[in-house]
């Protein structure tokens, strides 16, 4: 897009502004932590209106314009731009999400999941670092900027969404509707984490994700099992059978196809993801598993980061409720998930389940596969000015160069930035900690990488500024 840019002010004056109003930050992020924005739960809709209408109320008051609720059939997305920069200036796209994960179990939370808590420097909260927390030392960096220079280095638009915890079912929607507007020189997420404090990273590539709701069917109706049990196939068994056909002893996929599309590694980048810090000892206790698991001949750090996965996320079926209930549920259902590395898409590989699922049920058994949602596996050229210029910022601000990761995790918008938008480069410059306990009780940020965060927000929106523009690079897997 553009080729040229701004002159700009420095950081300095935004970094200062961004020490001097650090509590205050923390004071607003609390209140945001406070609305209950469960986008998976239809009771919990006004209660995500209300975070998006927080935020819109909040990006006007630090001097965002075009700050608009775009309806969506379920929580609304928001959008805000700064485009004084003019033409010659790059674009900055900036997405986050508003929505959280439901806190259950509630019994396992140490403070009210809804009642920002401050212990030991961090602080508790569902949606602490998943994402209000990450999303709003972005927003605090644009505040920091505008009130000490009166304008920003680069333009920025945003992109605030309420339903990537339920499978952003309108996202790719409404950036098609508005691709247009939502031209950028690049993207720039934080929804990702850091191996530790001191070791700052970028996300290089992230695993797409394929969710299936797996119903097997049997009688037409629940039966007594004195009368009818071992007289006919059981969907409950029959489930976890089927279930048990999905990998090996070993944790390697049985799905007939499933990795022919996968992009295997070459001993070059082997050898340089195992450069990477990975703390095996510290990832086990934080899981609270007695050993680790996973396909033989990859380390845990190659299995989180490069290979695909097959996994049982619920079982249900039959009477499940307090005291006895002898009966022969007429059905049984499983949530699956597939996690995916490029060149695997979402729905062949959904197809490919169903196809095992279906192939192995046993006579007089129905198999039925849903898909809910899914999304594209990517990856990011760590080449692109954007990624050299993030580069920079986080070296800056932690005194240490960040090392390249791939992540397990799944943030579909960034190869729908790719495919829909034409950004070739998306940043991924995460804050959170491999403790944050993300979509688990007693998730947490702690406050000193909040604050960083915010500091290498402003140092990068200063460097790409000044960055050369000309490189184009794909970030579609």
């Amino acid at each position: 897009m553009s080729t040229t840019a701004t002159t700009s002010a420095g950081p300095d004056a935004a970094l200062r502004y961004a020490a001097e109003h650090a509590d205050r930050f923390v004071d607003e992020l609390c209140e945001l932590l406070r609305i209950p924005s469960i986008s998976t739960q239809d009771e919990h809709l006004d209660d995500c209106r209300a975070a998006a209408m927080r935020l819109a109320t909040e990006l006007e008051r630090i001097g965002l314009e075009r700050v608009e609720l775009h309806e969506t059939g379920g929580p609304p997305i928001l959008y805000a731009e700064w485009l004084g920069a003019g033409p010659g200036a790059p674009t900055v796209l900036l997405y986050g999400h508003y929505d959280v994960q439901p806190p259950d179990p509630l019994d396992e939370w140490l403070s009210d999941p809804f009642d920002p808590q401050e212990r030991e420097g961090n602080l508790y909260a569902r949606g602490a670092s998943d994402d209000k927390g990450q999303l709003y030392t972005h927003v605090k960096a644009l505040e920091s900027i505008l009130a000490t220079d009166g304008r920003l280095p680069l333009n920025v638009k945003l992109v605030i969404e309420g339903e990537e915890e339920s499978g952003s079912v309108h996202l790719d929607g409404f950036l098609e509707e508005h691709a247009a507007e939502l031209a950028a020189d690049c993207g720039l997420i934080s929804d990702t984490h850091m191996p530790g404090p001191d070791q700052p990273s970028l996300v290089a590539s992230l695993r797409g994700m394929a969710y299936c709701e797996v119903t097997v069917s049997g009688p037409t109706h629940d039966l007594h099992s004195g009368l009818y049990g071992g007289t006919v196939r059981n969907p409950a068994e029959e489930l976890g059978r089927l279930l048990a056909t999905l990998k090996d002893a070993d944790g390697r996929v049985l799905v007939e196809g499933f990795y022919d599309d996968v992009l295997e590694l070459d001993p070059a980048e082997r050898a340089r993801l195992a450069e990477v810090p990975f703390d095996e000892a510290g990832f086990l206790a934080s899981s609270g598993a007695k050993h680790l698991h996973g396909e033989a001949g990859y380390s845990t750090a190659e299995r989180i980061g490069t290979r695909p996965t097959v996994e049982v996320n619920g079982i249900w079926g039959g009477y499940i409720d307090p005291g006895a209930k002898t009966v022969l549920p007429a059905r049984a259902h499983a949530k699956v998930s597939m996690r995916l590395v490029p060149h695997q898409r979402p729905g062949s590989t959904a197809a490919l389940l169903r196809r095992h699922l279906e192939h192995h049920a046993p006579e007089g058994i129905g198999v039925e596969v849903r898909e809910l949602h899914g999304g594209h596996p990517c990856l990011v050229d760590v080449k692109h000015p954007a990624m050299q210029a993030a580069s920079a910022a986080l070296a800056a601000e932690f005194g240490r160069a960040p090392v390249f990761e791939r992540a397990g995790g799944s943030i579909p918008v960034v190869a729908s930035f790719a495919q829909v938008l034409g950004i070739a480069g998306t940043v991924l410059m995460g804050f959170g900690l491999p403790d944050d306990r993300l979509h688990s009780p007693n998730e947490k940020i702690t406050l000193a990488q909040f604050h960083r965060g915010i500091a290498a927000s402003i140092r990068f929106l200063h460097g790409y500024a000044a960055a050369p523009q000309s490189q184009e690079s794909s970030s579609a897997s």
